[in-house]
């Protein structure tokens, strides 16, 4: 099984989910995607299976911070260059469990997407 997840070291809520990921004793990767950018391809696969709406948090101290222009996104190529130029935009962690996605972290919907897999 692959499992990958993607977020920030330092926020709260990727610490605690892989801290759980670790306690289930389960092999992950985690991306830094503030030390390596998420490729096109991976974020266009988020956006097509989650929705901009999950996928770019905008209750984020990030969000406020882009100015009105920035925050009109009218497709995915919009959605796609702004989380390239700013990768804390997106809601963290975000879970790839062999290619199903959930964003954010919640022990149910984490263990329910594992052992589906």
């Amino acid at each position: 099984m692959t499992i990958a997840v993607y977020g920030i070291p330092n926020c709260d809520t990727v610490r605690k989910a892989r801290k759980w990921l670790e306690q289930q004793q389960l092999d992950f990767t985690f991306h830094d995607v503030r030390a390596t950018p998420v490729p096109p391809e991976t974020l266009f696969a988020w956006l097509e299976q989650l929705g901009q709406d999950t996928v770019i948090n905008k209750r984020s101290t990030a969000w406020r911070q882009l100015n009105e222009t920035q925050q009109h996104i009218s497709n995915a190529n919009d959605a796609v260059t702004l989380l390239q130029e700013y990768p804390t935009l997106m809601k963290r962690p975000l879970l790839d469990v062999h290619g199903q996605f959930i964003a954010g972290f919640n022990e149910k919907t984490w263990q329910h997407a594992l052992e589906q897999r």
